[in-house]
């Protein structure tokens, strides 16, 4: 596995895509990387050879630990902080628009924004390793921006719950009780073999109705444009506040 950050595509037989991220800071994601990702979903959404995408990450024990904190820490002002939290919101958007069934294969621990890009895909698949933890109340800022993916997944009770017990792992079997996850495995190489087989079963499927499906799975959330702006515009206010500010420093300090 390289060092270096990346976002890459390769494409297997029957067309199957396979999007991984990587970024050796346990896949907490900068800016660059969070718009490569989102353009990179589009393009693969757009390719008439494409019939299936798999999203995964690089890496063994962490799915994705959200947006970069060096980056969150920099933030100077508002504008500067909704184009940070936009971040993922591009991502989530473009796994909404897309039109190809997107699998998600999540192999190991989900914190924020970790989180919702595993419930802005269709199908999500993990290992018993991936417990999931929307942590962003402990630095005085909140869900905002993932919310609505994680919300339409699991259920407000569950979202609720998830976002207020902002410093406890809720494990992946949990998550699964909650509908995040359809299927926990037991290792990666099991997930591996679980999400191609699922992936190979999709594509002989009519692409007409994949599609069709898609747009149904998605019906009612065609403001999400607006809406996520809008959360980003929050988050990036209150990151600015003084109680964010004092809790971020405790966390440089550590």
């Amino acid at each position: 596995m390289s060092t270096e950050p990346f976002v890459k595509i390769n494409t297997r037989k029957k067309g199957i895509a396979e999007i991984t991220f990587f970024h050796p800071a346990h896949n907490a994601l900068p800016g660059t990387i969070l718009s490569k990702l989102a353009k990179t979903i589009s393009q693969a959404g757009q390719d008439e050879a494409v019939e299936v995408i798999i999203l995964k990450s690089g890496g063994d024990r962490t799915f994705c630990a959200g947006a970069s904190f060096n980056e969150l820490v920099a933030i100077q002002n508002e504008a500067d902080g909704k184009a940070f939290f936009m971040g993922f919101a591009n991502v989530l958007n473009a796994c909404r628009q897309c039109p190809k069934l997107i699998i998600g294969r999540v192999q190991g621990k989900a914190v924020g924004g970790g989180v919702g890009v595993a419930a802005a895909t269709d199908y999500c698949l993990a290992t018993k390793f991936a417990s999931i933890k929307l942590s962003e109340l402990v630095v005085g800022i909140g869900p905002f921006v993932v919310g609505p993916a994680v919300e339409r997944k699991i259920g407000k009770p569950a979202f609720t719950q998830l976002t207020l017990d902002a410093d406890q792992f809720k494990t992946a079997e949990w998550a699964k009780s909650k509908g995040l996850y359809t299927e926990v495995l037991e290792s990666t190489e099991a997930l591996d073999e679980r999400v191609l087989q699922f992936a190979e079963e999709l594509c002989d499927r009519n692409p007409e109705a994949r599609a069709a499906i898609k747009k149904v799975f998605w019906d009612g959330t065609e403001n999400w444009d607006q809406l996520l702006s809008d959360r980003a515009a929050i988050s990036g206010r209150l990151v600015l506040s003084d109680f964010t500010k004092v809790a971020l420093s405790k966390f440089t300090k550590a």
